[in-house]
């Protein structure tokens, strides 16, 4: 996706590699369609409230896309199978992750040469991603409807992605979708605290679209 294309080394997602932004939300999903619209096959595990609307608009294939709402205890067996056959998995561990399931999982991504993308905390990922700031634009003098938030995204991991990066973004604008904050429309104030959360981010993906292939396990 242009908009993230100066936080990640050489402008794109590298095969072969994990990216773990700090929580889900809509910059996981604005990376997830950027692959997508790519012809990437995707696979979504263990995060049954992701938005499809806020993923469509973005540019996510949902007949390319495989999703696993909630995986159980099994979840690395999972993400290893989605990885065997996708290019891009999403997941959000259900907790901390045990060096060895880490280890077997980044040796099935290597094989494979797709993208691990977690929402969550991941040590040893070669990019890592924040929100440290945002700021939502439509409210006035304690009236007035949210319509657009701008964040301030970090960037940072290991080797090419050693050097930190930090870019404004639309996360989103008032279109619904992701991109680069033009400085002079950064909008001044109080930045929020709590996180960008879209209203189409929030709609339940069984809830979207026929075209999504729900997986069942256990």
């Amino acid at each position: 996706m242009p908009a993230l294309r100066e936080l990640l080394p050489r402008g794109a997602l590298a095969r072969g590699s994990v990216v773990a932004a700090a929580e889900f939300g809509l910059l996981c999903l604005a990376l997830a369609a950027g692959a997508s619209a790519d012809g990437a096959w995707c696979g979504i595990a263990g995060i049954p409230e992701a938005g499809v609307l806020a993923a469509t608009g973005l540019g996510l294939d949902v007949e390319r896309t495989l999703l696993v709402p909630d995986p159980g205890p099994a979840w690395p067996q999972v993400v290893a199978s989605l990885l065997d056959g996708c290019e891009l998995v999403l997941v959000r561990p259900p907790g901390g992750v045990p060096a060895q399931v880490r280890q077997r999982l980044e040796a099935t991504l290597r094989r494979g040469r797709g993208v691990l993308l977690v929402a969550g905390d991941w040590p040893g990922a070669q990019v890592r991603l924040r929100v440290v700031s945002q700021r939502w634009t439509g409210l006035g003098d304690g009236h007035g409807r949210l319509r657009a938030c701008c964040a301030e995204v970090v960037a940072d991991g290991r080797g090419e992605a050693a050097m930190t990066r930090t870019r404004w973004l639309w996360l989103p604008a008032e279109d619904g979708r992701v991109a680069v904050a033009d400085p002079v429309d950064i909008p001044v104030g109080r930045p929020a605290a709590s996180k960008v959360v879209s209203p189409a981010a929030a709609t339940p993906f069984a809830a979207a679209s026929p075209g999504l292939r729900a997986v069942r396990t256990g």
